[in-house]
């Protein structure tokens, strides 16, 4: 029920607070501080993010202008620009990393029951990655993209659940990374199909996937050598050209992936275009 409450602390009542005030512990978040506490911090960004505030001068500007209803917003303190911008640089990520995660969690559980791809009985994980373009002025940290070397940017590498539309993974990276790398960091549960783009062509990371008792599906490369073992029978009303069994030719992949692999080709009649990929 609302009880004369504004919109703002209505929507905060849904964060964990007791996640979050374990994570500010666990990470020492009250370190030296006196007036200015994590939760008041985590406040003012939630804030100035649902708001599209585009600095920490407009953040605190915004802030002071709600006068008295800011301390009915939850935060209990005045905001000076100073005073964010160091709580902000020196409090540790962790914190916000780990509250998350519990968030996530928690999505997770109320999409338990979602009916998208109920055909489906195994879960279906979605891996990429997308680079994020920042102002090197501003982030001299980030390493410079391509031939310009005044462009910068970070690399945001995301393991979706294609069931629930949540993330379950996320990892922030500079943006000279290779995507395939990532695979390393990732735990495999089995019984789940990971789909990855083309990027993550790696046989002994994808015998890793396989021998995690999972599956994967990937786009092939064009120049795939392999030999055919055997083909199925197809229905090309569904779109599918081919369905075939392989085995790798080139000794070094041979040794990394020794195991026959299947080849699907698919006609994408929606895009017009041919589609080719390698499974397990």
């Amino acid at each position: 029920m609302n009880l004369g409450r504004s919109v703002f602390p209505q929507l905060m009542d849904f964060i964990p607070m007791h996640s979050f005030r374990r994570a500010v512990k666990r990470h020492h978040g009250h370190y030296r501080v006196r007036t200015f506490s994590c939760r008041d911090q985590f406040l003012c960004m939630t804030f100035a993010q649902l708001t599209y505030r585009e600095s920490l001068r407009d953040i605190a500007t915004c802030l002071s202008a709600l006068g008295p209803q800011l301390y009915h917003a939850g935060i209990r303190t005045p905001i000076a620009r100073s005073t964010l911008a160091e709580a902000n640089e020196h409090r540790s990520w962790q914190i916000y990393h780990e509250l998350a995660l519990s968030l996530i969690q928690r999505a997770r559980t109320l999409y338990r029951n979602d009916s998208f791809l109920t055909e489906l009985e195994n879960a279906v994980y979605a891996f990429d990655s997308t680079i994020i373009e920042l102002c090197l002025t501003l982030f001299p940290w980030a390493h410079a993209q391509g031939h310009l070397k005044t462009s910068a940017g970070v690399k945001l590498h995301t393991l979706f659940n294609v069931h629930t539309k949540i993330p379950t993974f996320v990892r922030v990276s500079a943006a000279n990374v290779r995507d395939v790398l990532m695979l390393d960091e990732l735990v495999y549960e089995p019984g789940v199909i990971y789909l990855l783009d083309r990027g993550y062509m790696d046989f002994g990371r994808l015998k890793r996937i396989d021998d995690s008792k999972a599956f994967f599906v990937i786009r092939a490369k064009d120049q795939l050598n392999f030999t055919r073992l055997y083909s199925h029978a197809v229905d090309k009303s569904t779109g599918l050209r081919a369905d075939q069994t392989i085995t790798l030719n080139v000794w070094r992949t041979h040794q990394q992936y020794p195991v026959s692999l299947r080849r699907v080709k698919y006609f994408d009649s929606e895009h017009d275009q041919r589609r080719i990929i390698t499974l397990k």
